[in-house]
């Protein structure tokens, strides 16, 4: 039997756990199964001072979560909230939400990865481009051209990414995502990004020069290479984030160590007077 994403899972079917009035034996109309032995009766209890008339009051055991995924309970599915400002330089412990916006061949995944692993608090690092290519038969690739298919999965993989940010979050665990978003298609953007993870998602561009962008690009292999042509065509609808208000890193003569320095600074101030978007 199927369930509804998100839905609590079913109690297993086990000695104590089916409808009520139901014990572990199988019952079936017209068969009451044999009898049993009568039950033992209960202890006298143990007599508790002067001035006992009785047994304590039974307490009924406190209800057990069943939306739990081992002892982590899950989010509710709520917007993420600003984070508190750090107390120290950087982003310090606190505990965030993070959009890295950029071309291919910017760096974004390479970044990503070195922040969330050099922060002294559980990261995580989610990849739309990763997501949308759990998709294995199929696979709409918008390289081959943008139509309904394409859309249709770049919009699933946002989703999955949004509560992946949303369930990281509530169990304690920061998360940055990276994601090519185009400033000129708010509604698919940033806008959609807002839906699915809240306003408190903290978006950063990182946006080296085009000569960068294009000797990165063709270091890439598979289907993550892109066409010259095309990069510098996704580089150029990149530079509208320019006067948008949203901090931007243009790491061309920076290392990913400084990048992602550079990043948690950025971050820190974001936080501190977080942008508006």
């Amino acid at each position: 039997m199927q369930h509804a994403v998100g839905a609590p899972l079913p109690p297993p079917q086990g000695p104590g756990n089916g409808p009520a009035g139901w014990s572990h034996q199988a019952r079936h109309p017209g068969h009451p199964g044999p009898p049993g032995p009568p039950p033992p009766p209960p202890p006298a209890p143990a007599p508790q001072g002067p001035g006992w008339t009785g047994p304590a009051p039974h307490h009924a055991p406190a209800p057990v979560s069943r939306e739990t995924t081992g002892h982590i309970q899950l989010p509710p599915g709520g917007p993420v909230p600003l984070p508190a400002p750090p107390a120290e330089p950087g982003t310090g412990t606190a505990t965030l939400a993070v959009l890295l916006i950029g071309p291919a061949g910017a760096g974004k995944t390479t970044v990503a990865k070195l922040w969330a692993s050099r922060r002294r608090v559980p990261t995580a690092h989610v990849s739309l481009d990763d997501v949308r290519e759990w998709v294995r038969s199929g696979f709409a690739d918008p390289q081959t051209g943008w139509n309904d298919h394409s859309e249709a999965q770049y919009r699933l993989a946002r989703r999955t990414c949004g509560f992946a940010a949303r369930n990281f979050l509530a169990n304690g665990i920061s998360c940055i995502l990276d994601d090519a978003v185009f400033p000129d298609r708010p509604v698919v953007g940033l806008g959609g990004w807002k839906r699915h993870v809240g306003p408190g998602l903290l978006p950063v561009v990182l946006l080296p020069g085009l000569e960068v962008v294009l000797e990165r690009n063709a270091a890439r292999s598979g289907n993550r290479r892109l066409s010259d042509e095309e990069v510098a065509r996704i580089h150029g609808r990149m530079a509208g984030w320019y006067g948008s208000g949203l901090p931007i890193i243009d790491n061309s003569t920076y290392d990913v160590e400084t990048t992602a320095r550079v990043l948690d600074d950025i971050l820190a101030r974001s936080i501190a007077s977080p942008p508006t978007w």
